[in-house]
């Protein structure tokens, strides 16, 4: 069969199928592109602030849609000391977290990121105010429990069932299984970079159904010249 297809006529019809597959190619990749700028943005209104208690409750994991949201939680800090979290990364700068215990209205506990610093002893020097006082931040779920090395104090995640153990106030009403990162840093220290959770794009699936398509197309061009070469071979040995 290959002694047909190598012939002028064949080489040519086969030259035509593979740009009518490659045109067939670029329609697939335009139309994938079309299914991204023509879909549909998912936007949470996370930059909404909203009452902590009004979505949260304590206890429970937080949801993904919760997740990254900007709440405001009235409360004061208790008197446990601030617990220092190292190897925190503060626009690519590695540093220390300064984390405080809160106790919200209700009487639930509450994970406060206090800021950020690249010094120890900076970090070491922050007091809490224990007046009554509303936070506002962006609430996340807590961090599962990374390198810690108890032994020396140090700790570097901040996981609510780790810092649970330290505290050595017990809230009456539980404890938020997120933490807030308060926009609001304390006294020597820098502001969390914490931004908006990434927008979500979801895809226009007609278009990507009309990209798989012209993928389709392009293989049957293939497949009709090589059909066509079969045809003609088949007629030549069976004349």
């Amino acid at each position: 069969m290959w002694k047909v297809a190598i012939r002028p006529r064949w080489i040519l019809a086969l030259l035509l199928s593979l740009v009518v597959a490659a045109g067939f190619v670029l329609l697939s990749q335009w139309q994938i592109s079309r299914s991204s700028q023509t879909g549909t943005v998912v936007e949470n209104a996370t930059e909404h602030v909203v009452p902590l208690d009004s979505n949260a409750k304590p206890q429970e994991p937080v949801n993904a849609a919760l997740d990254g949201q900007m709440v405001s939680v009235e409360g004061n800090f208790t008197s446990d000391p601030t617990i220092i979290l190292s190897d925190r990364l503060n626009d690519g700068e590695t540093g220390y977290w300064v984390v405080g215990h809160f106790r919200t209205v209700d009487g639930v506990g509450l994970a406060v990121a206090l800021g950020w610093s690249a010094d120890l002893k900076s970090a070491q020097a922050v007091k809490l105010d224990s007046n009554s006082q509303k936070l506002t931040g962006r609430y996340m779920a807590d961090e599962a429990p990374q390198s810690s090395d108890y032994q020396h104090g140090k700790q570097s995640a901040l996981s609510i069932a780790g810092v649970v153990n330290i505290w050595s106030e017990v809230d009456p009403n539980g404890v938020y299984n997120g933490y807030l990162v308060t926009l609001s840093p304390a006294d020597g220290l820098v502001k969390i970079h914490s931004p908006a959770p990434e927008k979500q794009v979801e895809l226009n699936l007609l278009n990507v159904f009309y990209a798989v398509e012209w993928v389709i197309f392009a293989g049957f061009a293939i497949f009709l010249w090589w059909r066509l070469v079969k045809d003609a071979w088949l007629r030549e040995q069976h004349p």
